[in-house]
């Protein structure tokens, strides 16, 4: 089998860029390993706790023992299934900010500043407001990817904001517009009730053009001749063939498997390839390093009125919710629950924010395992630019094998200093009037743990991954030892071989990384069709006019 474009992985950027691609007459060659996306677990924005937990869905990996959080093993849930993980995610949706693209740009990613791929992020979306204000001339009017607001109808959605703004923080109608600093609605993939993932938003289009096929089988490496990617060996069923490239070969199977896919292609570090036997193709040092990911804590309070989810944490309601969703599109089933948010500065000096919140009324663990001790709400918290670097590599040649994922949270000291501030802003936060209705009391971390040593044993046993890494296949300059792709996404020493997905993110952006990694693949792929880039935004992003010397 061939096509001009082969890309391997139908996740949140290679399906935008199949779309692309189909659409300006390109035929299409995407392999993916998963399966199909059907059914409720997936399509129904409450289920998101399901498919992340579901091997049928995930890739299943999990960190090694992590040193500084007493040798935990952390799970990395990537989507292996049509959509990736757009399709097993919490379907918020955050740009970044602009200065997230400012530094890509400074580091070596030129072409890729804020001015730059404002221009895509408006080209990929559909955007509602649904009632709850916004920047319009900041958003994308036509775009495939719909983005839109859950109801807002539960009142510690409101209180949260209130709460915010009663401890001196910014409001924000619209953190993807103008102004990310700030509280205020919180935005979601879902669209008439449904998941709208990049499967739904871009691949299904793709496929009804007749220039894309769809192919699912195991990647096992980029077949390279003569320093040219010509295709990709992949094994179906026991049969092991080759699928080649007429023009090039794109590698958008995340920031865990892309980079997996490289050393396994000669691609990596020479001498972590040559433990392994494999011949080296190109010696490039930094595949698989600069990784990076958000961590998370869940700052729980009971809840004095029974107003929270916990009322639908029974058999009966989810089966009810599940019926009106599965009939309807409508209900508490049509909304990942995620409806207020904020970002803030920890400190003054601090440019742009560094702390994110979800706010999720229900005390429950982001898997949905275990809710906490009956009625109770939460803020999801975590500093965003954490020092801290890991990397991927090798456990074997075996393509069917796991790579090796290290983390090294925590690894940095001022990550510890950053997340006790979470803690205290997050407490004073929940302190303030608009909660005094609802605040019954603190469960996690607990009004008892106050000192600097509490509150670190606390981190290291309860921080959770916000499942955002990336960073393993840096995009920088082309004369840059450690970077692995050059600003057209192209990998440094092969022809005909491109990257394109969050493993490219020369550092990770502000927020959820769902919107960034499929903004990626709309920009790469105005490169692969040799298009000029979209024109140079001209918007000018809010900052904060104090920030040098006050924290809000």
């Amino acid at each position: 089998m061939e096509a001009e474009f082969v890309i391997v992985g139908a996740g949140s950027a290679g399906c935008a860029m199949a779309y692309r691609l189909a659409e300006a007459g390109r035929r299409v060659i995407v392999i993916e390993h998963g399966g199909s996306d059907a059914g409720p677990f997936i399509q129904m924005p409450a289920a998101l706790s399901y498919p992340m937990n579901m091997p049928r869905y995930d890739w299943g990996y999990k960190s090694e023992p992590e040193p500084h959080l007493n040798n935990r093993e952390l799970v990395c849930p990537r989507g292996k299934v049509i959509g990736g993980s757009s399709s097993i995610n919490g379907m918020v949706y955050v740009r970044g900010h602009a200065k997230d693209f400012d530094h890509w740009e400074e580091s070596g990613a030129q072409g890729w500043g804020y001015a730059d791929v404002l221009p895509y992020y408006k080209r990929m979306e559909t955007w509602h407001e649904n009632g709850h204000g916004g920047d319009a001339a900041w958003r994308g009017k036509d775009g495939p990817l719909h983005v839109s607001r859950g109801p807002r109808a539960n009142p510690l959605f409101d209180a949260f904001v209130q709460a915010g703004s009663q401890a001196g923080y910014q409001m924000t109608e619209d953190y993807n517009g103008e102004k990310q600093e700030g509280f205020g609605p919180m935005e979601q993939t879902v669209w008439n009730g449904r998941r709208w993932s990049a499967a739904n938003a871009y691949l299904r289009p793709a496929q009804k053009t007749g220039n894309v096929t769809l192919i699912r089988a195991l990647a096992q490496r980029v077949v390279i001749e003569e320093g040219r990617a010509v295709g990709v060996e992949v094994k179906r069923g026991k049969a092991v063939e080759v699928i080649r490239a007429q023009r090039e070969v794109v590698l958008a199977a995340s920031s865990i498997n892309s980079p997996k896919l490289l050393m396994l292609s000669g691609i990596g570090p020479a001498a972590h390839l040559a433990e392994h036997g494999i011949d080296v193709v190109a010696d490039r040092p930094g595949v698989g390093q600069n990784l990076q990911d958000h961590l998370e804590l869940y700052i729980q309070m009971a809840s004095s009125q029974p107003i929270t989810l916990y009322k639908h944490w029974n058999l009966l309601s989810k089966a009810v919710i599940g019926a009106q969703w599965l009939f309807t599109k409508t209900g508490m089933g049509a909304s990942n629950q995620f409806e207020s948010a904020a970002f803030i500065r920890s400190k003054p000096g601090v440019d742009y924010p560094d702390i994110q919140y979800h706010f999720l009324p229900i005390a429950v663990r982001y898997d949905g395992q275990a809710a906490a001790e009956g009625h109770g709400f939460q803020a999801h918290t975590g500093p965003m630019r954490s020092k801290s670097r890991g990397d991927i590599t090798l456990r074997s040649a075996d393509p069917a094998e796991a790579p090796k994922i290290r983390f090294n949270y925590m690894s940095h000291p001022d990550d510890w200093e950053e997340f006790r501030t979470c803690i205290r802003l997050t407490r004073e936060i929940f302190g303030q009037e608009a909660f005094k209705p609802f605040v019954k009391h603190e469960i996690q971390p607990g009004a008892a743990l106050q000192s600097d040593a509490e509150l670190d044993s606390f981190i290291a046993e309860h921080a959770e991954s916000a499942y955002h890494p990336c960073g393993t296949c840096r995009m920088g300059a082309a004369d840059d030892r450690n970077a692995v792709v050059d600003p057209q996404a192209r990998v440094i020493g092969v022809e005909g071989l491109r990257v394109a997905d969050s493993s490219i993110f020369p550092r990770i952006t502000n927020g959820n990384l769902n919107a960034p990694s499929i903004m990626v693949g709309e920009k790469v792929s105005d490169l692969l069709l040799g298009r000029d880039p979209l024109p140079r935004a001209n918007e000018e992003p809010w900052m904060h006019p104090n920030w040098q010397v006050a924290q809000r």
